[in-house]
């Protein structure tokens, strides 16, 4: 392989790397494997002053794969630039504060997510950092017993149910996707089977065994409702843990692209009365590895 033509500086953490010296729109196609490879080998990667078009940065998520989505605004601005009710009013500002907790993209819908293309628009004053946890590393710090435990279960995942514990009733939400802006109309509160998916994961890539939990997981087969909320949320405590995540300071132009079949996410805190906007391209998962089980 020759050179690469771009900079990478290791994240402090179990994963990640900083990208600097390319600029995404124009990558080649060597310099594109490249960055995959990378992708692979960190599980995030971090591009600061980018300044995606949508176009482009639509164009960028494609080369990972075909697309869930291709673009949504994870946006507390209405279109007249008005902001969003915080009054427990607002579908989408429910959205937002049930996306504080650690999950992983659609392991609610029939085919979870290979990973996501996000992008900073606008940025508050303070707050808003988007965290990242390593599952990989989490699963491979586990002791003996709790693998041993944990091999073989699997959970049940919904956004009925992870939206509940924030107080959002999403029956009224539909399986349609995002309108034409890219604003929010429900995704994800669809009405088919209630998908099913083990606890630990094997990357269909890297080989490697991944925790796959969250905050949209529940009721593990087998056991009882209190049980299974205690073995996931011990799980997740375990795993959110230093040196396994890293939490992202944004700045406008930013761009960054996680594996989802890795990594869980989650957004955190800011002032609600100030404007966050951004952009967020989902690339489908490989329906032969992501497709849930039933039962």
């Amino acid at each position: 392989m020759s050179a690469t033509t771009f900079e990478l500086e290791p994240l402090p953490a179990s994963f990640g790397a900083r990208i600097s010296g390319t600029r995404l729109a124009d990558v080649d196609e060597q310099t594109f494997k490249q960055l995959y490879a990378a992708w692979l080998e960190y599980g995030l990667l971090v591009f600061s002053d980018q300044f995606l078009t949508h176009s482009e940065q639509i164009a960028l998520a494609k080369r990972f794969g075909p697309l869930e989505f291709d673009l949504a605004a994870i946006s507390n601005v209405l279109d007249d630039g008005s902001l969003r009710p915080d009054d427990e009013t607002d579908d989408v500002v429910k959205v937002l504060k049930g996306n504080m907790g650690w999950h992983h993209d659609s392991t609610y819908m029939p085919v979870q997510a290979k990973g996501a293309v996000f992008t900073a628009e606008v940025v508050p004053s303070g707050g808003g950092a988007t965290g990242f946890a390593d599952m990989r590393a989490a699963y491979d710090a586990l002791d003996e017993a709790t693998r041993d435990r944990v091999e073989g279960l699997r959970a049940h995942h919904s956004l009925y149910h992870s939206q509940a514990k924030v107080g959002h009733d999403g029956r009224k939400g539909t399986h349609a996707g995002f309108d034409e802006k890219g604003d929010y109309n429900g995704y994800g509160f669809h009405d088919g089977p209630v998908s099913v998916r083990p606890l630990v994961k094997t990357h269909p890539e890297t080989g490697a065994k991944n925790l796959l939990i969250g905050r949209h997981a529940y009721d593990i087969v087998g056991l009882d409702a209190a049980s299974s909320e205690k073995l996931l949320d011990e799980l997740a405590d375990f795993a959110c843990q230093p040196p396994r995540v890293y939490h992202h300071d944004w700045r406008a132009g930013d761009a960054v692209v996680w594996d989802n079949r890795r990594l869980m996410h989650q957004a955190t805190p800011w002032p609600m009365d100030e404007a966050r906007v951004m952009w967020h391209s989902r690339i489908a998962g490989d329906a032969e590895s992501e497709t849930a089980l039933t039962a």
